[in-house]
């Protein structure tokens, strides 16, 4: 494992990159600010290795505003509905930064936070590093001082492995996700429209027109949300509620299971996406804005990366009966997903 200096906070503190080695010439570099993985780099069909993670080359431009390129996030990924949730009987009130609802863990959550990285050894030898961050009572709103590790594991056969435990000394919720907008095709190639996508889940959460949970499921078979075979983006986009994407239900539970798949037919490369969380958020980038150039010296548009976020669901507290989200003192949260690359 390499490391390096990527840059230096304006507050203080040195932002680290970590290089984690793969097979066959792949790659994944990962900087402590955020826990952002700035790059991921794994070969199509003929060997060729390509970047496919959207983000930048240096720091300037993920210390603005950038849309979680790559980036822990939380403590809770997606929309809180009106920013407030009630635990213990005691009712937090949350920074409402996107309209009525709180998105993503605040004005300053995890993905603007600056984490301590120690490399791990495995008996398997794989490059593996654990990112750790002290989160205080009353950061952005949340009870409870809960302690975070995230474990980056890169493996010889490429598949990126995220391992998260939360401990904490109050009842409150936890559910982080990675956000990385991924483009087979290689970063700043254009669009993902060529890409096929499979998602395995019977059943998708309600939203409303700002994409606030509402608590309900429905079936997605025979609607427009139905990937449960593979469906061209380009074909399925339009139809797509806002062209968004849809949140889908997991089993979740301690086991790993089957997420989601995607290809792009071009280079071969494929992507499969495993977790033991509950949901599987879809974003098609379509709202994608920077003001900033992306490692390929163009910039990023709308539909030029896709993310497949896995994580619990947001409005858990809220609806337990979807699963719960809440960290018990003395009951670590543990939670794990995996991405696997391959080539054919």
């Amino acid at each position: 494992m390499r490391s390096r200096t990527f840059g230096k906070l304006p507050a203080g503190g040195t932002v680290e990159a970590y290089t984690l080695e793969g097979g066959r010439g792949a790659s994944i570099e990962v900087i402590t600010y955020g826990g952002i993985v700035r790059s991921l780099c794994v070969p199509d069909r003929r060997g060729r290795v390509a970047d496919v993670v959207l983000g930048f080359d240096k720091l300037d431009p993920y210390l603005a505003d950038h849309p979680y390129f790559g980036a822990i996030t939380g403590r809770v990924a997606g929309r809180i509905p009106g920013a407030r949730f009630t635990v213990g009987g005691v009712t937090c009130e949350l920074a409402k930064n996107d309209g009525p609802n709180h998105l993503h863990g605040g004005w300053k959550g995890l993905d603007k936070r600056l984490w301590k990285a120690v490399p791990v050894e495995r008996a398997d030898g794989a490059d593996s590093l654990l990112l750790g961050y002290h989160s205080p009572d009353g950061e952005e709103g949340y009870p409870g001082t809960v302690d975070f590790s995230v474990t980056y594991t890169f493996t010889s056969d490429n598949v990126f492995e995220i391992e998260s435990v939360a401990s904490s000394d109050r009842l409150t919720p936890v559910s982080l996700t990675n956000h990385s907008y991924f483009n087979l095709a290689g970063e700043g190639s254009g669009d993902i429209f060529d890409h096929d996508l499979t998602v395995f889940a019977e059943r998708a959460f309600l939203v409303d027109e700002i994409l606030t949970p509402l608590g309900r499921t429905v079936p997605v078979g025979g609607t427009v949300g139905d990937f449960s075979s593979p469906r061209r983006l380009g074909d399925a986009v339009p139809h797509l509620f806002q062209r968004h994407g849809d949140c889908y239900q997991l089993p979740g539970g301690d086991s790993l299971s089957l997420a989601a798949r995607v290809r792009d037919p071009v280079s071969g490369r494929e992507l499969a996406v495993s977790t033991t969380e509950s949901c599987l958020q879809i974003y098609t980038s379509a709202y994608l804005e920077c003001a900033s150039s992306g490692k390929s010296g163009r910039a990023y548009l709308p539909y030029t990366g896709l993310c497949l976020e896995c994580h619990g669901y947001p409005a858990a507290v809220q609806y337990p009966e979807f699963g719960s989200i809440l960290v018990e003192p003395g009951r670590p949260q543990r939670r794990a997903t995996r991405y696997a690359f391959s080539a054919g």
